[in-house]
């Protein structure tokens, strides 16, 4: 059985994907792992190859997901996307971006926020 930071996680994700299809991307990948850690979603937006890291959170009691995105995190996200471009040889443009995910206690979206090019 799932926990329930898992279940949040992949509920998350489920919204991410929504949202970004909303706006236009097309998703490419979802929970892409390699030897660094995993990358929640891959997308293409326009002529760029876009990276997406999903937090959620239930409630924000505990912090925001923006403030749970540290400088570890960020250097894991990089590593992360270098090697999977390296590994396909990929030439373009590419970026990293967050969605972050505020749920209510009955876990509706409150809030959803979408932040490009996090690493620049």
């Amino acid at each position: 059985m799932k926990s329930e930071h898992l279940k949040t996680g992949s509920l998350g994700e489920s919204i991410a994907k929504k949202h970004l299809k909303r706006k236009g991307y097309e998703i490419l990948k979802q929970n892409y792992k390699n030897k660094y850690a995993e990358i929640d979603l891959i997308a293409r937006d326009k002529d760029s190859l876009v990276f997406v890291e999903v937090r959620t959170r239930v409630g924000e009691k505990f912090g925001t997901p923006e403030e749970s995105i540290n400088r570890n995190k960020l250097n894991k996200l990089v590593k992360n996307a270098e090697a999977y471009i390296n590994f396909r040889n990929y030439k373009g443009k590419y970026r990293i971006d967050a969605v972050c995910i505020v749920l209510d206690e009955n876990k509706k979206p409150r809030r959803v926020g979408h932040y490009e090019s996090i690493t620049s």
